[in-house]
């Protein structure tokens, strides 16, 4: 594939079971170095779709092309250009994190240093410790350390950081902004919508199989979704009031009882276009 080619192209993707359709026509490209977010509920079709990309799931209709090769079709040439963090943790617990990660390197021809990977996920004093002997953060710390052993082109990251207390979380999002300095085109699954707000280029928000809306991070949802909201209380009464111009609304106000201004998040965006799908 050339360079200008997308990453992933999809076009009209489809999945059934039976007379359930789990996906209905989904469409999205990925470029090269881009970081993009798969954001829907449970059930909503991002882990069908991604498992189609990944090779593990046939898809009922539609085109998909990851690396400019039909993911039903690609071989241990292409899935060696993949990394894969999966949602459920798949390692042999009777190995240590160094064991493990030397064995899966071997995997690859162009592998990262095993030692740089394993400080990269905050695992430099567990690197003599089996796995089965791991918090669920630190099994998850694995799992992500496994998914960039072989430096991978594209990696997918299906809810990385479950599990993970917030100093964790801040130290994973710092290595997935190296990873996409490095040029590593990044497609994640997360329920936690800051982390797709930090780390995302776009994003693509899929309910009841359909794509609903897709855009840059700092677009999604349309110019209205993002208008603030100015609130105040008055003897006793909650006001609130949408303007384009806040400013000029306090200014108007004075000094009234609990003023804020409210400029709603990616998250406040995402429930509202979720919540007008059900």
């Amino acid at each position: 594939m050339t360079s200008t080619e997308p990453v992933v192209r999809v076009r009209d993707l489809r999945k059934s079971y039976g007379a359930f359709t789990a996906l209905d026509g989904v469409s999205f490209d990925i470029g090269r170095g881009e970081t993009f977010a798969l954001l829907g509920p449970n059930g909503a079709g991002k882990s069908t779709t991604i498992e189609i990309l990944e090779g593990y799931r046939d898809r009922t209709g539609g085109e998909a092309s990851v690396l400019g090769t039909d993911p039903g079709k690609g071989g241990l040439d292409w899935k060696a250009r993949l990394g894969i963090v999966l949602q459920s943790s798949g390692e042999s617990g009777n190995v240590t994190v160094r064991e493990q990660l030397a064995h899966f390197a071997g995997f690859y021809p162009h592998s990262r240093d095993v030692d740089e990977v394993i400080a990269a996920v905050g695992l430099q004093d567990k690197a003599k410790t089996l796995i089965r002997r791991l918090s669920g953060g630190q099994r998850r710390r694995v799992d992500v350390a496994l998914g960039i052993i072989g430096r991978p082109e594209l990696l997918f990251l299906d809810e990385p950081t479950t599990g993970f207390d917030p100093e964790a979380r801040r130290q994973f999002w710092d290595l997935i902004l190296t990873l996409k300095a490095e040029g590593t085109t990044i497609l994640l699954t997360t329920h936690y919508l800051d982390e797709a707000a930090q780390l995302s280029d776009r994003a693509g928000v899929i309910a009841g199989g359909r794509l609903i809306d897709i855009g840059a991070i700092d677009e999604i949802g349309g110019q209205d979704a993002r208008i603030p909201v100015v609130r105040w209380r008055d003897g006793g009464v909650l006001h609130e009031e949408r303007t384009t111009t806040p400013g000029a609304v306090v200014a108007r106000l004075g000094e009234p009882d609990a003023l804020e201004v409210i400029r709603p998040s990616l998250e406040d965006i995402y429930l509202d276009l979720v919540g007008a799908q059900s």
